[in-house]
């Protein structure tokens, strides 16, 4: 509440981030699983004393570090940027709790960097053995990194103890959180499958040779079915895991279906694809295969961080942080000495552009009443934006609030705010009823009229056919 919010019209903000997110999550777990490919067949390549196959790794080594230092950490930096403006208060949350985390990832951040261009431009001036131990030296830093951030991931969805019980509250009982061990599991599972996939989509463009293209598609199957193993037993453990209003938004939420649907169809097809062609077809690997593996790949990547994000709802930190910025313990204080109040920015903007409803640097609710339509509707405004905008956009775009609100009279809206948490993936209303009554006024002008071409019914059937029983049953 003490933060100024981030507006991005339509999209929103939150929005964004999952954007960004996706898109440093398809690099990261490349990362992750394009290192252990290399580390692994290097050392092949250097027992078998086969040429052609280390002068390829030479040049995947600088293809995979110019897509995943470069690359990667310019996504990487662009999370932080976006959930710095984006979620403030959860992200101060999660320093303050895995600082010690945070630092420790950020070592092996730095070793990876390092052991990464060691590896490719000391390529041939080290002794086979030692470039092998910095290729191992890469790929262990990168698996710890992904199991560091795993750890401050998954206390988001499912904090466990740690937000229930004071004593609990340490870092190691915030990073060994219920979802740790499932999330840890399905995560480097997914860094060895799209590992594989981008071996494949690079390997079937790069390389004209049968002999070696055949070899990289054999050698590269058994740790892609391995991760898809994996992410399979991860998956189950993660839905066992989760708190109870995220498998109930999971289930119920027609999104939420259509996305798990396409994670669970991606995932099988993928499976069905490796196991037919390069596990027991490795000729079939083309770039048109390759190509397509590797969207199918994507797609199930991209639903299942959208998935994972979604049903934390209504926390951005489960049981810490709700999905408006407010702390749950704040809740009670917000309803009873008003939103504008609990927060600097939004009471300045208030005090500056109307000075009578200020006295001793607080906010007159009832007096906000008083005001002219016009000056309402901002002030209603004002609230929409930091209580509502984390995650609604306003008359068009993503879960835009007029069109759910659509031919709802401004009774039903208000009654709506003041019981928001009536729908369980909702925070509850912080603020006062004379808020709740300018945030209404707000609603009304931006909620869509009644669709054309529906007739409106002013009684139900059932209504109609107790008329003309005279009302007996």
């Amino acid at each position: 509440m003490h933060y100024p919010w981030w507006y991005v019209p339509h999209l929103t903000a939150p929005m964004l981030i999952a954007v960004v997110s996706v898109v440093h999550v398809l690099v990261s777990h490349y990362a992750v699983g394009g290192g252990l490919f290399l580390a692994v067949e290097t050392g092949h390549a250097y027992r078998t004393r086969d040429r052609e196959y280390l002068d390829y790794l030479h040049g995947h080594a600088a293809f995979f570090i110019l897509l995943t230092v470069v690359f990667g950490a310019i996504t990487g930096v662009g999370i932080w940027w976006t959930i710095g403006l984006s979620s403030p208060l959860a992200t101060e949350t999660l320093i303050r709790t895995f600082v010690f985390g945070w630092a420790t990832e950020w070592v092996f951040f730095v070793i990876e960097l390092v052991s990464a261009f060691i590896f490719l431009y000391y390529w041939g001036r080290l002794s086979e053995n030692k470039h092998i131990a910095i290729g191992w030296i890469y790929a262990t830093a990168a698996w710890i990194s992904l199991v560091l951030i795993t750890g401050i991931t998954a206390f988001m969805l499912n904090s466990g103890r740690w937000a229930m019980d004071p004593a609990a509250q340490n870092f190691w009982s915030a990073f060994f959180n219920p979802q740790f061990i499932p999330q840890t599991v399905a995560r480097t599972g997914g860094a060895l499958l799209l590992g594989s996939l981008y071996v494949y989509l690079h390997t079937s463009i790069f390389i004209r040779g049968e002999r070696l293209r055949n070899l990289i598609a054999s050698r590269s199957a058994r740790p892609a079915l391995l991760g898809a193993i994996m992410i399979a037993t991860g998956g189950v453990a993660w839905y066992l895991f989760l708190p109870e209003a995220a498998q109930a938004t999971l289930v119920s939420s027609a999104v939420m279906n259509v996305f798990t649907g396409v994670l669970l169809s991606s995932t099988l097809v993928v499976l069905v694809m490796i196991i037919l062609g390069p596990y027991l077809n490795p000729g079939w690997l083309s770039p048109g295969f390759a190509g397509l593996l590797c969207l199918f790949g994507v797609a199930a990547f991209a639903a299942g961080e959208f998935v994972r994000e979604a049903i934390r709802k209504p926390y951005v930190i489960h049981n810490v942080v709700l999905s408006n910025q407010v702390l749950p313990e704040q809740v009670a204080e917000l309803q009873k000495n008003g939103y504008l109040n609990g927060g600097v920015w939004p009471r300045a903007f208030i005090a500056e552009r109307f000075p009578q409803v200020t006295a001793d640097d607080r906010i007159d609710n009832k007096i906000l009443l008083e005001l002219p339509s016009k000056d309402r509707i901002l002030v209603g405004e004002v609230i929409y934006q930091h209580h509502c905008n984390d995650c609604h956009a306003a008359r068009l775009g993503y879960s835009a609030v007029g069109p759910l609100l659509q031919n709802r009279s401004r009774e039903q809206v208000l009654a709506t705010v003041l019981h928001l948490n009536d729908n369980y993936s909702m925070p509850p209303w912080c603020g006062t009823k004379e808020e709740a009554e300018l945030l209404a006024d707000y609603l009304t002008t931006i909620m869509l009229p009644r669709p054309a071409g529906i007739r409106p019914w002013e009684k139900s059937g059932s209504d109609s056919a107790n008329e003309e029983s005279g009302g007996k049953k």
